[in-house]
């Protein structure tokens, strides 16, 4: 039993706040967890190459999207009707997008009506002149995603960042009523330059899901200038944009996971690129002595990420080759793992390729720090096997 005149280190007699310390209490262990969550915001900001009260932390890239887009819309009506007004008559801002971004900006974009879907090219990329000319005086924002996440093609955000500078500056649109241009960067973060500045974004998010040993959380970059609004109620944390208590130990996690990919990020970008390019090759070469359909690679040959491929099979299911593969322990996808539960094929394939059956869909392979060579050859020996057995759906 302890002295009645000893006090303990710490007795611990906020549990109604937080079972772990919370940010946002002003006793002492509050203090030192908001310490430690704007450290990790500024370590954030950096790798971004922006300012310490320009990220927001959120729940992952899904929320992140979300809260770009019905952030800068979000005092216009919600439901879409003809010509771009609400049944109260009030004008609903336009928003210019592609027709194969991710579903969380897809749908919400979709949702918001009076938007305007650009078609990528049959490699999968944008033409910025398109996006150019879908701008309009009532154009709001711009949302591009860095790198699809299905087909792993890069878009040119930098020549899309400048078109919408240069028709900023040509009509002489104020600040709160600038183009703001938006990109999803979830897939990209492993990979590619995300200096915000060189990019020209004022909006970009990212997910601690793909990044490896890191916390399950997002982060959306809003430059100080975009006029964003929170689109949930209930507390001021993160500059009063995202209410909630802040999930600092996945924070953290996420922090120290961007530091640590950061030192080996060009390193497995060459190794990667090199087993990119070494699968397409074998699956030419393995795969030309099997009676079945010519195999189509997705999206531009050189214009992707290091870490994906994307291959169709035309006339064969793809859901059953990935159960195929799957048995044999090979785990790849057929699409967006967001859209997994439909059963209708991925619009991102249909999207650069519309005669393809909407049944059929794509295998996408993407690989990470464990992947080897070993396991590629593998790969293809299981899928001669597989569709050698498959003639049926294609004889």
């Amino acid at each position: 039993m302890p002295k009645s005149n000893e006090r303990p280190k710490i007795i611990y007699l906020d549990y109604a706040a937080s079972v772990s310390p919370n940010p946002s209490s002003i006793h002492a262990l509050g203090v030192e967890a908001k310490r430690k969550l704007e450290k990790a915001r500024k370590d954030v900001a950096g790798f971004l190459g922006a300012r310490r009260e320009e990220i927001i932390f959120t729940s992952g890239g899904t929320e992140s999207n979300n809260l770009a887009i019905l952030g800068l819309v979000y005092p216009y009506p919600t439901s879409p009707y003809s010509r771009g007004r609400s049944k109260e008559g009030v004008k609903i801002p336009h928003i210019v997008t592609t027709n194969i971004e991710h579903p969380s900006v897809f749908e919400t974009c979709k949702q918001r009506g009076n938007v305007t879907f650009v078609e990528v090219e049959k490699n999968g990329v944008v033409d910025p002149q398109k996006i150019k000319k879908s701008l309009r005086s009532d154009t709001v924002l711009v949302s591009v995603m860095y790198a699809n996440n299905e087909i792993g093609t890069i878009q040119p955000i930098k020549e899309i960042a400048k078109e919408i500078r240069h028709y900023n500056k040509l009509n002489k649109k104020e600040k709160q009523q600038k183009i703001i241009f938006h990109t999803d960067a979830v897939q990209a973060v492993n990979y590619l330059d995300l200096n915000v500045e060189k990019l020209g974004v004022d909006m970009l998010s990212l997910s601690g899901s793909k990044i490896e040993g890191s916390g399950r959380v997002g982060v959306l970059f809003r430059k100080k200038s975009v006029p964003l609004k929170p689109i949930m109620r209930g507390g001021d944390q993160e500059g009063g944009l995202r209410p909630g208590t802040s999930n600092l130990p996945e924070i953290l996690k996420f922090s120290s996971a961007l530091t640590l990919m950061k030192k080996s990020k060009d390193k497995e970008t060459k190794r990667l690129t090199k087993l990119r390019d070494y699968f397409c090759r074998v699956l030419d070469t393995r795969l030309s002595g099997v009676q079945h359909p010519t195999h189509l690679i997705n999206g531009d040959l050189e214009n992707r990420l290091p870490n994906n491929v994307s291959v169709t099979f035309p006339k064969i299911p793809s859901d059953l080759l990935v159960i195929e593969l799957s048995a044999r322990g090979i785990m790849c996808s057929s699409k967006s793992a967001c859209k997994s539960s439909k059963a209708e094929g991925s619009y991102v394939i249909k999207a650069i390729n519309p005669k393809l059956d909407p049944e059929i869909g794509a295998l996408r392979f993407s690989f990470g720090k464990s992947t080897t060579k070993a396991d590629i050859d593998y790969t293809v020996r299981a899928l001669s096997e597989i569709l050698t057995k498959l003639k049926k759906w294609y004889n």
